[in-house]
């Protein structure tokens, strides 16, 4: 691995992803890329290149000093070794999933874990790449990971905005919006509800019109966002 300046990165199309990263990272409280290595000098090597693009990092030298550090639902991605000392960077992975924290992580594997970090891969790490990597590949990684990290939490805010406006929604709204959302029509609607189906169509309308949903398509969609079907 190569860590100091970032020669030739401006030569890749995959630069723009880097750079679009910062860019959004300039518009506000930014993300932070989290260094978990155990080896002093890559963490410090790793910490640098982030930081030469712009990149504000964090660094720990554990999973544990991670876990206590408070940031575990902060903006950002994971970058995190896969021997550690104590827990190691698979462990830690599980962990932060049965925990329910989204963070991306990226998983570095020294010559002979290939067979530890498909596991990884397969518990949802972002990518994973083979000691020594070069820079660009790091950081097209991270920048991958950065957008990911961006849309899960405007996923999620969109989610938590349509999840207040079903609030309003009345009981009876709720039960037919869920069985439009099953495929039922109208007709048998109104007889799982013993309503008519003039009824069943305001309430349709009513509960559409709340949740801002255009079409069906929409509505249906966001009964399954809700996991109101289930």
């Amino acid at each position: 691995m190569r860590i100091g300046p970032v020669d030739g990165l401006a030569c890749d199309g995959q630069f723009r992803l880097v750079m679009q990263a910062v860019e959004k990272k300039s518009e506000g409280s930014g993300p932070v890329v989290f260094i978990v290595e155990d080896d002093a000098g890559l963490r410090v090597g790793l910490d640098a290149l982030f930081r030469s693009v712009g990149y504000e990092t964090r660094q720990f030298g554990s999973a544990s000093e991670f876990l206590q550090s408070g940031s575990t639902r902060s903006p950002g991605c994971l970058v995190v070794d896969v021997r550690l000392p104590g827990m190691s960077g698979l462990e830690f992975q599980e962990k932060l999933t049965a925990a329910g924290i989204t963070m991306p992580v990226i998983l570095m594997t020294g010559h002979g874990d290939i067979p530890m970090t498909v596991r990884g891969m397969k518990a949802g790490a972002v990518d994973f790449l083979p000691k020594p990597f070069r820079e660009q590949d790091m950081l097209e990684a991270v920048a991958t990971a950065l957008a990911k990290d961006a849309a899960d939490r405007e996923k999620r805010r969109e989610t938590d905005a349509l999840r207040e406006k079903a609030e309003s929604l009345s009981a009876r709204e709720r039960a037919v919006m869920i069985r439009v959302a099953k495929g039922k029509m109208n007709k048998q609607i109104a007889f799982d509800l013993g309503v008519s189906e003039i009824t069943v169509k305001i309430h349709r309308g009513n509960a559409m019109r709340k949740l801002g949903a255009r079409t069906l398509a929409d509505f249906i969609g966001m009964v399954n966002a809700l996991n109101l079907g289930a």
